[in-house]
């Protein structure tokens, strides 16, 4: 077999995914389960680590290369944040080593905003995979998620990034508070008119403390249809996720993330005049094989 001698692992809260790569870094096969670190007792990732990936791990030249929330305090080694600006050769150095020369978690960035801090696990190796997919050294990307990631690249570095708790806000907004009981039970289809709204509301408004409520009241008075109201919430917190960037002349936003995030993203961002390009997955698997190049060059030879 050729090139099966890097096995990426993208490790997170909720999911594991892995993928062997061939010496051009494209997935050869791939594996998800339901195992995320909230799952895994302590002492007990190596086990779960095996009866997942065992089987591709027995060969003798097999090397196995994380990211994620795998590298948290909660996972199942920390690995130390590195501090931006940081690229591939920064976080090739600062990988936390389970097993010398086998098995190596990516280190998260951390980050100064005004004196605060700010960190990343996982989302490091998306970006380096998308800047590598574009063919680019300059970039401002984001993010989309639970915790959205806006970032800067500029020489192939990540220079700063700040994040967004858009999608906590949503879940927040969507299951405990007063708008949970005029909101349907499921989202259900996606209503781009909807959300369209509550995007244009969320920019030329002043505050989402103010704009939320219109959730409810639009409901109330029967300006939109129960089905729609999750779709135009969503519109409303993407919005004021919008309405707090600064933008560039000509600016082009790189979005990476699920099909149905980016595209809500895409969409919103055309509201502020802003072009966009997307990229799904694929960023995680070419991420960690363009760091474990940096690591060792020769490391996917053929076997």
């Amino acid at each position: 077999m050729k090139g099966r001698t890097l096995l990426a692992v993208d490790w997170g809260t909720s999911s594991l995914r892995g993928a062997w790569l061939d010496a051009r870094g494209q997935t050869v096969e791939e594996r998800s389960f339901a195992r995320g670190i909230l799952t895994v007792a302590p002492g007990e990732f190596p086990s779960v680590f095996n009866s997942c990936f065992g089987d591709w791990m027995q060969k003798p030249d097999a090397f196995c290369l994380m990211s994620g929330m795998v590298g948290s305090k909660q996972g199942w080694l920390e690995a130390p944040y590195c501090t931006c600006p940081a690229g591939f050769t920064e976080v090739a150095a600062n990988l936390a080593w389970v097993e010398p020369d086998r098995i190596a978690i990516v280190s998260g960035l951390c980050c100064e905003n005004d004196g605060i801090p700010d960190v990343m696990r996982g989302e490091e190796t998306q970006i380096f995979g998308a800047l590598q997919l574009l063919g680019r050294q300059d970039a401002l990307l984001v993010l989309p998620g639970t915790h959205s990631k806006w970032v800067r690249v500029q020489a192939g570095q990540i220079q700063s990034f700040s994040t967004f708790m858009t999608g906590e806000f949503f879940a927040l907004l969507r299951q405990h508070s007063i708008l949970s009981r005029t909101l349907p039970a499921s989202d259900g289809e996606f209503d781009r008119e909807a959300f369209d709204q509550g995007v244009t509301l969320a920019l030329r408004s002043s505050s989402l403390l103010h704009s939320a409520f219109s959730t409810r009241t639009l409901s109330l008075f029967d300006r939109l249809p129960a089905a729609s109201l999750p779709s135009y919430l969503s519109g409303l917190v993407i919005g004021e996720e919008m309405r707090a960037q600064t933008w560039q002349a000509h600016a082009e936003v790189v979005i990476i993330g699920s099909e149905s995030l980016t595209q809500r993203y895409q969409s919103a961002l055309a509201q502020c005049g802003v072009s966009a390009c997307r990229v799904g997955s694929e960023a995680t698997w070419a991420g960690l094989w363009a760091i474990a190049q940096k690591l060792r060059p020769n490391l996917l030879k053929q076997s």
